[in-house]
């Protein structure tokens, strides 16, 4: 889907669009939640709306439908997460990967899925089959969902005020210095990640 119809879908839905995404996602369906949440942000900075309820919405989708793909885990078990994993042409190793990482990591793992891609959709589902209690789902899964939709919503916001200055610097540099820069920027991430693991 182009930026285009990200835009369509925002100007008809306006702030609900902001966490109708995140909402398909958590619940276990494959979707750009996060596109939509920075197309959502974007348009409220462009038009000059409120960053908060872009947010708020961001926050409600993520929690919903994170609780949906609790409940499809836990009244469906094992079975039913396999099942859809394939119909979605998920392999079992991966998911058999995602549920040693749930294991291990428990609530930690439930705060982190919101920020990594495969887990942000099947965290949920892997927490409701191993029989996390709800209540402490809900806990970590909101705290996760809050943190996520100011960040990304913060970034989508700022992103859309400043449009004409990135179009003007993109177009200073050139595309090769932009993705020289990018290139920069992801060895320096790469580069700490490694320090981290190290230590």
């Amino acid at each position: 889907m182009d930026d285009l119809d990200w835009a369509r879908i925002v100007d008809v839905l306006g702030y609900p669009s902001a966490g109708l995404g995140i909402l398909i996602e958590s619940a276990g369906v494959p979707f750009p939640g996060e596109a939509l949440l920075l197309a959502a942000a974007a348009w409220a900075a462009a038009r000059h709306h409120s960053l908060a309820l872009v947010i708020l919405f961001g926050f409600l989708g993520a929690t919903a439908g994170a609780d949906i793909g609790y409940l499809l885990g836990h009244h469906g078990g094992r079975p039913f997460v396999e099942r859809f994993g394939a119909f979605l042409r998920i392999k079992p190793e991966h998911l058999a990967r995602a549920e040693l990482f749930f294991a291990r990591h428990g609530d930690k793992a439930v705060l982190a899925a919101r920020f990594f891609l495969g887990l942000r959709t099947w965290g949920s589902m892997l927490a409701g089959m191993s029989r996390m209690p709800f209540w402490r789902f809900q806990f970590f899964s909101a705290l996760g969902g809050f943190i996520w939709a100011v960040l990304i919503g913060t970034a989508g916001y700022v992103l859309g005020s400043n449009l004409p200055l990135l179009e003007t610097i993109i177009r200073a540099i050139g595309i090769g210095g932009l993705t020289v820069l990018l290139l920069i920027v992801l060895i320096l991430v790469v580069a700490q990640s490694r320090a981290s693991r190290q230590r």
